[in-house]
């Protein structure tokens, strides 16, 4: 049965940058962090990894939230084979920057809706290129120095001074990039009976 306006949602999230890209559907939410093992399985792909950690960020918050939806998302950057989560150092984020420098990556954004009212759960996984220009050693120190992408996937921020690293981004929806697709989490929340723009 559609759910009213004010149905209740969830963001399982710490990230501010993902609760500013939900901000704009103006919908009433809650957030709380997940907390799970991010470390991928051995074999695992790329695109399982990000549907897993996703749907496991919503199941894990889904016993404080019963009678809720509940988004979850993760992203990895892909470029030559690796998996890239979180660089945590300024070393690493260096170091990755370095080897994406004149090249494209992909990003693998995993997004999950949990309905734990009728527990079922809605799945997509968003991805979206960024062709890196050529970067010199100085302008990676300073761009690192400065943003400290060290949480971000990928080592850096498109959302700030990240964007003076491209030459060209490629996908459907940018917001992915940020951490959140919410193209894709409109069309869910839509099916479930909740839209940013009432009831059609």
């Amino acid at each position: 049965m559609p759910l009213t306006q004010d149905a209740s949602l969830v963001l399982a999230s710490s990230s501010r940058w993902r609760r500013e890209l939900l901000d704009r559907l103006q919908l009433p939410y809650q957030c709380y962090s997940p907390d799970i093992d991010e470390t991928p399985h051995a074999n695992e792909s790329p695109k399982a990894l990000v549907h897993r950690l996703a749907l496991s960020k919503a199941n894990a918050v889904a016993e404080r939230f019963p009678d809720h939806y509940i988004i979850g998302s993760d992203q990895v950057a892909v470029f030559e084979g690796d998996i890239l989560g979180k660089p945590h150092t300024q070393e690493r984020a260096c170091a990755n920057l370095a080897r994406f420098s004149g090249q494209r990556v992909t990003f693998l954004t995993g997004l999950a809706l949990l309905d734990t009212r009728q527990q079922r759960h809605y799945t997509h996984i968003e991805p979206f290129d960024v062709v890196f220009r050529s970067l010199t050693e100085r302008e990676i120190e300073r761009y690192v120095a400065l943003e400290q992408p060290l949480d971000s996937s990928g080592s850096f921020r498109m959302e700030g001074l990240g964007i003076t690293l491209f030459e060209a981004l490629e996908g459907r929806d940018p917001n992915a990039l940020i951490g959140l697709p919410l193209i894709a989490l409109c069309s869910m929340l839509r099916q479930v009976g909740i839209s940013p723009l009432g009831a059609e």
